[in-house]
């Protein structure tokens, strides 16, 4: 048995793929439909929500473009070369009847048609592959991380203070996702997408309006329930959640959101001829977004009045108020700093994954908690530390096991950590002062 292991640690390496390789090509002969001219600049990824659409990003007459497409099945599943829909930047989901002349097109163009741009036929495997295949997955698993981890900063400086778990933070990420793919439509209409400027602008726009519904949370609802020892702030976080969404969708629709990619400059980190490790400028944005917001709200917990008035309100609320803290103040500063957490988080979600809708903080909200939780709720490095364990654990299973378990396995995690450690890796068992 032990001389197996090694063999099947080597197959279930090589076993694993980011993007497969007839769903790509597939995918690529469905371009000269919706564009005639010469197609350059192509580059493939799997949608992170949904690994059974493939997206190809792609330059056609000067301007960037892309065209997804869903699959029956991923590329471990039954009818992972049966197309089920296809999506543009400039049409959506093709309805029905335009999907079925697409594939009458398909039927009738030349299998062999070329499209600029196509993979040239790689060698073999080599004995580095599987070391450059897991390397890129620690670069895909980073980007994840990044989400789950800004989204976790929002419930654990939340949770320190009040002891109170904001379930309808996760909202707050779909309302700066659904904002961010407005106004980067809007950009895109003005011919501003890819000017970094505007892209910072938007972040700093949408980042600034949920940092106001946070506050405005704290202020009309969570101050009148501070003193209430009961589920009841509970059971008003799912509601504040619910009504979110269904705002949202009864003002924008039930459709997903497909902002124009942005910063899909493509680097080729290593290569053995048969694997090449690469990296998008968006992910090494997302990290230089990441690491700010981190050591900028680091700076703000350990160096500012405000840092110390929360670290006391961490400490004993009732303590804190008998020593001169404003407590209310506190805290309402604290839910707008979780909201613009969140809403950077949505932000990466909408430009970097693109399909945002309003049910689009649901999920990643409760995996965000997840990751605070197993980080350990309250502690600021402990949730970056959580979504970072989330976003590997995710990742890595995507890539060598079955992808249909994922959510499992991130709440199994979850589960275990609360029955074993249920103060997480950094967390510190203590009670609270009344």
């Amino acid at each position: 048995m032990l001389r197996i292991l090694p063999f099947l640690a080597l197959v279930l390496l090589l076993s694993g793929c980011g993007v497969d390789a007839d769903q790509e090509m597939l995918c690529r002969r469905l371009i000269p439909a919706f564009d005639g001219g010469p197609v350059t600049g192509l580059s493939a990824q799997a949608i992170a929500e949904d690994r059974r659409v493939v997206r190809i990003d792609y330059r056609a007459g000067g301007q960037a473009h892309w065209i997804a497409c869903r699959f029956a099945g991923t590329a471990m599943e039954e009818g992972r070369r049966t197309l089920a829909a296809v999506a543009t930047d400039r049409t959506g989901w093709l309805r029905e009847m335009r999907f079925a002349m697409l594939m009458q097109w398909l039927r009738i163009k030349p299998a062999d048609a070329a499209v600029a741009g196509d993979r040239p036929e790689r060698a073999g495997p080599t004995r580095w592959t599987p070391v450059l295949f897991l390397l890129q997955q620690v670069i895909n698993a980073a980007t994840v991380a990044c989400v789950y981890g800004l989204l976790a900063l929002g419930y654990t400086l939340v949770y320190a203070i009040l002891g109170q778990i904001n379930l309808a933070m996760g909202e707050l990420t779909m309302l700066g996702a659904m904002m961010t793919a407005m106004a980067a439509a809007g950009l895109g209409m003005a011919g501003w997408a890819g000017w970094p400027p505007a892209l910072l602008g938007v972040l700093a726009l949408v980042m600034g309006f949920t940092a106001v519904q946070g506050w405005a949370m704290d202020r009309l609802v969570f101050r009148r329930l501070r003193g209430v020892r009961s589920h009841t702030p509970l059971i008003i976080a799912v509601g504040l959640s619910i009504a979110y969404q269904e705002g949202m969708r009864l003002l924008h629709g039930a459709r997903d959101w497909w902002p124009a990619p942005v910063l899909t400059g493509r680097h080729e980190l290593l290569s053995d001829g048969a694997f090449t490790v690469t990296a998008l400028s968006a992910q090494f944005a997302i990290l230089a977004l990441t690491a700010g917001l981190y050591a900028l709200l680091w700076g703000i917990i350990q160096r500012t009045a405000f840092g110390r008035a929360h670290r006391a309100c961490t400490d004993d609320v009732a303590a804190a108020e008998l020593v001169g803290v404003d407590v209310n103040r506190t805290v309402a500063a604290t839910f707008a700093i979780g909201g613009g957490l969140a809403a950077a988080a949505g932000a990466v979600i909408a430009l970097y994954y693109g399909g945002v809708n309003f049910f689009t903080g649901y999920l990643i909200g409760f995996k965000a908690l997840a990751a605070a939780v197993v980080g350990g709720i309250g502690s600021v490095p402990g949730a970056m530390l959580g979504g970072a364990l989330l976003g590997v654990v995710e990742t890595f299973w995507s890539a060598y096991f079955a992808l249909a378990y994922k959510d499992i396995v991130a709440f199994g995690l979850l589960a275990l950590f609360l029955i074993y450690r249920p103060q997480g890796l950094l967390g510190q068992a203590r009670g609270r002062g009344d």
